[in-house]
């Protein structure tokens, strides 16, 4: 069983609920977790029980949208893997500090008490600026791994990463066999 979270970035939404349906065809058994915000605003990229439903067909299955539904995640539902796609800059930095005050963030910290692996898809409007040396400290953590990523507009802006959601279901093969696929910064 694999583990998916979705987080605020809206935009890859569309992208993210793609990979979600190719994992759920690979990997058969996806829970699926949505972080507070993606769980409950509503944006001009669509509704959040619009979200919710979609998940839930895909998956079969409510998402977990609460700390205490994230909690057994790791003691008592143990995953082979987690995705986190989109992963916002604020979800990066409370991984890369150690904080626990969302759905996503618990089920990260309790999946990787188990010792298996974490995917990070990025999507952050500051990931290198803010949130470059969270990067930083995560490339760093065992078993945490990241889905390729590119400066998606370069002028508007600079600072901005988003993960290549092409490269989601390969990294996530990748990360399963304890290897990070390369290159991690790719070119636009």
């Amino acid at each position: 069983m694999i583990g998916y979270a979705i987080c605020g970035s809206f935009c890859t939404h569309k992208k993210s609920l793609e990979v979600l349906s190719e994992l759920k065809r690979s990997y058969v058994d996806v829970l699926p977790i949505l972080s507070f915000n993606a769980a409950e605003l509503d944006t001009r990229f669509g509704t959040a029980a619009d979200l919710i439903s979609r998940v839930s067909d895909i998956c079969g299955i409510a998402p977990v949208m609460t700390i205490k539904e994230a909690e057994p995640i790791g003691p008592k539902i143990k995953l082979d893997l987690m995705v986190i796609a989109p992963c916002t800059g604020n979800t990066l930095a409370k991984l890369a500090h150690g904080i626990t005050d969302t759905p996503v963030t618990m089920a990260a910290k309790a999946h990787l008490r188990n010792g298996r692996p974490l995917l990070i898809a990025l999507a952050s409007n500051d990931a290198l600026s803010a949130n470059l040396s969270n990067i930083g400290l995560l490339m760093n953590r065992k078993n945490i791994y990241f889905v390729p990523m590119v400066q998606d507009d370069t002028v508007k802006k600079p600072y901005s990463l988003v993960a290549d959601f092409d490269k989601v279901v390969i990294s996530a093969d990748a990360a399963i066999n304890g290897e990070q696929l390369r290159p991690i910064f790719e070119e636009e």
